[in-house]
């Protein structure tokens, strides 16, 4: 019954352990750990837009408005974070940012 509490207790510690190294690497980076958690969402949430953004060629006006808040959250994520961190996603990046672009352009030109 010891032996399992005490391996219990050393699990415990080497989580807490990889956390703080883990925060400490995000400081280090030059990162605060809220921007990091940010652009981890805002990952997640560009993967969702460019499936969207490659599936809908007209979306209805609210559908676009949408489009247009969500892809400025994750502009704003990724900006926080440095650029090294997110290479692998540029092309996701770019077709986003560019479906963003058309839509823009279109509510512009519409009004």
């Amino acid at each position: 019954m010891t032996g399992l509490l005490l391996m219990i207790y050393i699990l415990i510690f080497i989580i807490f352990a990889l956390v703080a190294f883990a925060v400490m690497q995000i400081k280090l980076a030059g990162m605060k750990v809220k921007d990091f958690w940010s652009f981890i969402e805002a990952n997640q949430m560009l993967d969702k837009l460019y499936r969207f953004a490659r599936q809908y060629e007209n979306m209805s006006p609210q559908e676009q408005v949408i489009y247009l808040a969500e892809a400025e959250k994750i502009f704003k994520a990724f900006d926080n974070v440095p650029n090294e961190l997110w290479e692998e996603e540029y092309q996701k990046y770019k077709e986003v940012l560019k479906k963003y672009n058309d839509i823009r352009m279109i509510r512009w030109a519409s009004n």
